[in-house]
């Protein structure tokens, strides 16, 4: 290729570069605003079925959204009246149990004494002294990230009223936000478009709501069952059932390791109460699989296994809890477009 005017073409080049090292420095600034908005069309999606379905009672599309708004945060506030000060109280037991033993004088002792007993080829002595080198080398580090944990609280707080008031409008505006979208598509491909748009976020909204119920009830079940079995901190472990649950697949498993962690905590719990939850999880998590995810995500689009575990490492590892929630329903998304969109391209061809 002959190239007449190379000044030109380069300054075009080094422009276009620039535009995109300016485009992506931009997207970067405004990474905790996107992420706001992300995770409140995330929320409208997943309230979008309870609105349509209260619209659909001769109800004006408003009072649907603020019932669907307040009965959300009504549930939250009250799950928050009757776990949070059990959690508090469960949690000040949990520090004031890992203060007594540290006080005391043979503590290192019985761990020693324990871990040697599970772990009869481990070579305890390296292991403590390399905790205690570790702790020592990065006793500041430690502090610091108390410190900016403190402040990291203090932000997901005003994000969250962020998310609320985006969430009440995006929710709200959700109609008409499509329209407006749909009308960007020429009209002659409106309708296969409209058909598109409305299965994904049909889709997602369903996969919302079915993961909050999944969620919810293995929480409840947890709380019931961890209380029975007189479980160390059963309220706390509940919570990380019900916040691993909304993971799916790899955050039930995540969730029954962390418990069952727990009850095996010397003096805290023991090895028949962390069998017990063993046994229990893996017995939920099949009835889970087979029985209850089946009739509940029936209206949602379904991910093969192999696809939600990548696509839920991947969003964890860009976005973190967030990113692996949404994954999901970005993958069922994806999936919808390849299989009515693609693949009838591919086989017209």
């Amino acid at each position: 290729m002959k190239i007449h005017n190379p000044f030109r073409l380069g300054f075009i080049a080094t422009l276009g570069v620039g535009l995109a090292v300016i485009l992506l420095q931009s997207i970067q600034s405004l990474s905790t605003v996107l992420l706001y908005v992300g995770t409140a069309l995330f929320i409208s999606l997943g309230l979008d079925p309870l609105v349509s379905w209260l619209s659909k009672r001769w109800m004006p599309r408003w009072v649907a959204v603020l019932i669907a708004i307040v009965g959300v945060l009504a549930a939250f506030a009250g799950i928050l009246l009757i776990v949070v000060p059990v959690l508090i109280d469960q949690v000040s037991q949990l520090v004031r149990r890992i203060t007594l033993q540290l006080n005391r004088t043979d503590w290192q002792t019985e761990v020693e004494a324990w871990l040697r007993e599970m772990f009869p080829n481990l070579d305890v002595a390296v292991v403590f002294d390399a905790l205690n080198d570790w702790l020592t080398n990065n006793i500041f580090s430690i502090s610091e990230s108390v410190l900016n944990a403190t402040f990291g609280v203090a932000n997901g707080l005003f994000g969250a009223f962020i998310v609320l008031i985006l969430t009440i409008y995006l929710t709200a505006s959700t109609p008409s936000l499509k329209s407006a979208i749909y009308q960007l598509v020429p009209a002659s491909k409106r309708p296969f478009t409209m058909e598109i748009g409305n299965q994904i976020t049909d889709s997602v909204g369903h996969y919302v709501m079915g993961q909050v119920s999944l969620a919810a009830l293995n929480g409840l079940l947890s709380a019931l069952y961890l209380t029975i079995i007189d479980a160390p901190f059963a309220m706390v472990l509940a919570v990380i059932a019900f916040i691993g649950s909304m993971i799916p697949l790899v955050g039930t498993v995540t969730g029954t390791t962390i418990i069952v962690l727990v009850c095996l905590i010397p003096s805290v719990g023991d090895v028949s109460t962390a069998i017990a939850a063993a046994i229990y999880y893996l017995i939920y998590m099949q009835i889970e699989a087979y029985v209850l995810a089946p009739r509940i995500m029936s209206r949602a689009v379904a991910v093969p296994g192999g696809v939600v575990v990548v696509a839920a490492l991947a969003g964890g590892a860009l976005l973190g809890l967030l990113g692996a929630l949404i994954a999901i329903p970005v993958a069922a998304s994806t999936l919808i477009i390849y299989r009515q969109v693609l693949i009838p391209r591919m086989n017209a061809k």
